[in-house]
Formats: C-alpha cells, structure tokens, sequence
C-alpha cells in the first residue's frame, strides 16, 4: 500500500467499493496539511482523485460538484470557463481531460466513470429535478463521502429531497435567465430554474438533528483521518427520514424558518 492510500486507508473502510457512485463533498485543507506533517512532503489534489477513481473502479462513477451561483445574477456561463465555487477537487476535475462537466448552469458535475456520458446528457431544467443528477444519485444508490465540512454547510441533496417531497412550503421554484455557452461554443439565452429560499421566512439550513439520526440508524458512517472527519451517507437511506421530518416534524431536522 503506497503513502496515498495508507493515508486515506479510513475512507476506504468506511464501506466504498468497485462499482459505486462516490459524490465527495469536500473541504480538504487540513487533509492535505495532515499529510506534510505526517510524511514531510506534499499531497496533490491530483492525488486525493486518482485515489477515489481507483476506489470505485471504471464500473464506478465519481462525482465532484462545480457549482456557480453566478447564473442567478445575470451572469454569462461558460462551460469550460467558468468556474467551481465549491472546493478544490471539482477545480482541479475540470482541468482534467479525463473528467466531463454536466450542463445545468447552476448546480453541475465533475464526472468520471462508467456513467459519465449519461450524467453529461443529461438536459434538465430544474436544479433538483427529477432527470436531474441528484435524481440519478438517488436511483444509484450514490454514496455521498463528506470530509471536514459539516452536512450543514454542504449537503445539496436535502434540497432535491425537500422539491421532490412536495411537501415544503418554506422553498419554491424559481427561473432564472442569463447567456449560456455550452460545449460546443454555440451560445443562447437560456433559462433554469432552483429551488430557492423564501426569504420572508428568513430559512436557514440546519442539518445537526438529522445527521446524528442518520449515524444512529445506519444512514451514514463516519471516521476520522488524525483529527479531520469524514462521513460517508447513503444517499437513497436518507430519502425516508428527510421526508418523515418534513411530514410529520415540519422540518425541524433540517431547517429553521420563521412560524415553524
């Protein structure tokens, strides 16, 4: 076992395999810190991807998120130019020529693996639709590997759960329009659509209540490289439990809102 994988050996344990859909949420600063002071030399962020690529395998797909908020304030989106503003990992998937970007302005992908094609034809509209890639994520059983960020500050598929539930009236559809460039270079205006925050309830996203549920019951597990964490969440497991919160709790695992 090389330095990279004795390393991040702990992820491994938590239960990825050949084959799975990995989407890493990540924050890895303090990873990468970890390991000068272990080793006395430097881990790349090339490194941490080559690593999950040989954890899933090439019947496995791997996903980073490049999203871009940008779109939703008038601003031309670029394909190949513009870029992830949630971590380095999607930064660095999409310099590489073995990674394809997913189309949606606003929330895309970093795609390698078996489903790579099918993620990036994908053509959906709404952000957390039900052709979207958080739909496909739920159908594939993805397992969701977060490391040093709480689900709080990260976790993207409450909001696919919360639309698809039908059942939260603190969230709506919103469009949004602005210039698109797509793959090819041909440009249009296009419009997309995200499931937004109503503002006058002042929503806040709180993910604690139900984290500590999903480790209890199983949903998720999680470990520790030195004093950095990582959880790993079965995507479709936590499907249920999001909805019964919503149903039966008005949401108060997930979020605080005004009238609750």
């Amino acid at each position: 076992m090389n330095k990279v994988a004795q390393y991040l050996a702990p992820i491994r344990e938590l239960g990825i395999e050949q084959g799975d859909v990995l989407f890493v949420s990540s924050d890895i600063k303090r990873l990468l810190f970890g390991y000068y002071e272990k080793y006395d030399e430097m881990l790349s962020v090339d490194d941490i991807i080559n690593y999950f690529q040989q954890l899933v395998g090439e019947q496995g797909t791997l996903l980073f998120p490049t999203y871009n908020w940008g779109f939703c304030r008038g601003t031309a989106w670029d394909y190949y130019k513009t870029k992830s503003e949630t971590g380095s990992l999607g930064a660095a998937a999409l310099k590489r020529k073995d990674f394809k970007r997913t189309q949606h302005p606003i929330y895309s992908f970093a795609v390698w693996g078996k489903d790579q094609d099918l993620l990036c034809a994908m053509t959906n509209t709404s952000s957390f639709g039900a052709d979207s890639p958080f739909a496909y994520m739920e159908q594939h059983h993805a397992k969701n590997l977060v490391i040093d960020v709480t689900l709080t500050n990260c976790w993207t598929f409450a909001h696919y759960i919360e639309q698809q539930s039908g059942l939260v009236s603190y969230r709506y559809e919103k469009n949004f329009t602005a210039p698109y460039r797509d793959s090819q270079g041909i440009e249009s205006t296009r419009t997309y659509s995200m499931f937004v925050r109503d503002l006058d309830l002042d929503v806040e996203n709180d993910f604690d209540a139900i984290e500590e549920d999903f480790l209890r019951d199983g949903v998720s597990k999680k470990c520790m490289i030195g004093d950095i964490p990582c959880t790993l969440v079965n995507l479709q497991a936590s499907v249920a439990p999001v909805v019964d919160d919503i149903r039966n709790n008005r949401s108060r695992k997930i979020c605080k809102y005004k009238g609750q």
